[in-house]
């Protein structure tokens, strides 16, 4: 008990983790945000660390710290700590720079998307063969009134399902991409396209019966926020479809595909669905040939209330 406390009594561990609440960044990111010397960054967080407040995740190389805790007493002080953090004195200068950190993140994405809209599908054919996971998917997606895919790309898939919803909505934050969509999808009347961020979805709350998500999370800056907003636009007891690279080595990938995240865990996208109000939730591997690159498949249901 007393080794917390004394964790918690620091004003900069405090600021870090009013920020790790809020999302998976890195020491650089955590530098950049609260503008202090990485020894200083890593030295406080090596306390919360020893404290059992925070978690390290690897991702190749790169090692994201989240707050993720496993002593029991933070657990039980953390709801009355998230109703301080506004008081901490660089509270708002710490959200203003963490807001520019995460828009950052999609910047690089949107503008790699930008240049290879043309040839993106023809590139992930080349660069990044999965296993064949795409009948499987499209068996469990269900008739429905309305279906939202959320990175809709190029618009083959959202082609592909156009007699599955009365009305059918795609979103991606990618110009270049949604001019290919809106040429792959010109013959339905029934599709809508729209521009916008999965982070913040240009969709009404509980309006939605399906949510797909296919090959999109690990582009995404916060992938957490974005299954904390596929939930926000469902219905209750509408359905989540999820389709993503299983958790890989490969870091190339951020380069030359500008992936965010090296793929994830079964547990990773799991705990992120029960976290935002899912119930029900599903997942199958797809593997294939070694070649291939195997492939989470997830299902979950919107609780119903």
């Amino acid at each position: 008990m007393l080794f917390l406390f004394k964790a918690l009594a620091d004003q900069t561990r405090l600021r870090l983790l009013a920020i790790l609440q809020l999302g998976e960044f890195t020491v650089q990111e955590l530098v950049d945000i609260l503008q202090m010397g990485q020894s200083r960054i890593s030295r406080h967080l090596k306390v919360l660390l020893d404290a059992g407040v925070v978690q390290v995740k690897r991702e190749g190389t790169w090692a994201y710290y989240q707050l993720q805790p496993t002593n029991g007493l933070f657990l039980d002080l953390l709801p009355h700590l998230e109703k301080r953090w506004s008081g901490l004195a660089e509270y708002a200068r710490d959200r203003t720079a963490l807001v520019k950190i995460l828009s950052a993140r999609r910047q690089r994405s949107r503008e790699f998307f930008d240049r290879h809209a043309r040839q993106w599908d023809q590139m992930a054919r080349d660069l990044l063969p999965t296993a064949d996971y795409l009948s499987q998917l499209l068996v469990l997606i269900p008739d429905c009134v309305k279906l939202l895919e959320v990175g809709v790309g190029t618009g083959s898939l959202m082609a592909a399902v156009a007699d599955r919803a009365e009305r059918l909505v795609g979103v991606d934050h990618s110009p270049s991409m949604l001019e290919a969509a809106r040429e792959a999808t010109a013959v339905f009347s029934h599709i809508e396209l729209k521009l916008g961020q999965m982070e913040a979805l240009p969709q009404e709350s509980d309006s939605v019966d399906v949510v797909l998500l296919n090959m999109v999370l690990h582009h995404a800056s916060d992938p957490a926020a974005v299954i904390r907003e596929l939930a926000r636009v469902l219905h209750s007891g509408g359905r989540l479809l999820l389709c993503d690279l299983q958790r890989h080595d490969k870091e190339w990938v951020r380069d030359e595909l500008a992936d965010q995240w090296l793929g994830f865990t079964v547990q990773d996208l799991s705990v992120w669905c029960s976290e935002a109000g899912f119930e029900q939730v599903v997942t199958e591997i797809i593997g294939g040939r070694t070649d291939e690159w195997p492939v989470v498949i997830l299902t979950a249901i919107k609780e119903t209330h």
